[in-house]
């Protein structure tokens, strides 16, 4: 297996016009991702999701995306039109979102919804793909996947919902999953169970996997390493195991709100920002080894 980087970001930037000056969303974000389960935290408005749609060729017009390396592999990203993206859409790289219900066609069965993926990156036969798509519900731990097949978005749970997701993104067998806020909208015990089949493909596919999320209790417990996002930038990278560690005072200030079980406050912390925080970083801050 080689240990060349997945993916390799240097200085990206994601800038949208407005009537005072440009907005820069994203500022010199640098990064490279392994087969490893990398995690992304901040407070929302931090940059977390707009990195990843900026990745996938997602940020709408008159947004502007702007980096000095952005590499998949080998392929260069930086000069792609939306027909090149598309052809890696699904096929390289792809993307779970917060809320299947939003993502999930609604007039379409979910088995015809994940055949389909697999019919366009491989041109394969209604029977071919139909075959494969209920393999992939299988492999994300469905239940009798021939119901499933054919049920529509608005019959199945968010648990579910979100399975099916995932079995649609890693039909066509991309090397890189980013997930939005996955387990947002779901309950304690479903968020375990959705989190554990995503670990297990991605471990025994050898891929790599982007999570974005605001929760650090998750990140810090599944994820190998954290880059820490505050105002479209990177503060801080640590490994998710000693997160605890963080040096940065904002990292430090998120770590001090979380709710703590058997522990009441009188008080809760407020986090105070320093306007320092928002200097522009060297290119060097959060590029990863």
């Amino acid at each position: 297996m080689s240990d060349d980087p997945l993916l390799t970001m240097r200085n990206l930037r994601v800038v949208y016009p407005g009537d005072d000056g440009d907005f820069r969303a994203v500022r010199n974000v640098s990064f490279s991702l392994g087969r490893e389960r990398l995690g992304i935290v901040g407070e929302s408005g931090s940059g977390k999701s707009t990195t990843g749609r900026a990745i996938m060729g997602l940020i709408p017009y008159p947004g502007r995306v702007e980096a000095d390396v952005m590499r998949l592999g080998a392929t260069d990203l930086t000069g792609l039109d939306e027909k090149g993206f598309r052809r890696l859409r699904g096929k390289r790289i792809a993307m779970v979102l917060q809320d299947p219900k939003f993502s999930l066609d609604p007039v379409m069965t979910v088995g015809k919804q994940i055949a389909e993926t697999h019919r366009y990156h491989f041109r394969s036969t209604k029977q071919a793909a139909r075959a494969a798509a209920l393999e992939m519900l299988e492999a994300v731990h469905i239940r009798d996947p021939e119901r499933v097949y054919d049920q529509y978005a608005h019959q199945v749970s968010g648990g579910m919902g979100q399975r099916i997701m995932i079995a649609m993104m890693l039909i066509a067998g991309p090397d890189i999953l980013i997930a939005d806020e996955p387990t947002s909208a779901l309950d304690v015990s479903v968020q375990q169970q959705v989190l554990a089949i995503m670990d297990e493909m991605v471990k025994s596919r050898g891929m790599g996997l982007i999570l974005i999320s605001h929760n650090l209790h998750l990140v810090a417990s599944f994820c190998d390493r954290v880059l820490v996002m505050y105002a479209g930038q990177i503060v801080e990278v640590c490994d998710a195991g000693r997160l605890h560690e963080a040096r940065h005072p904002y990292t430090k200030g998120l770590l001090a709100a979380l709710p703590e079980l058997g522990h009441r406050r009188a008080e809760l912390p407020q986090l105070r920002r320093d306007p320092d925080w928002l200097i522009d970083l060297p290119a060097a801050v959060g590029a990863a080894a």
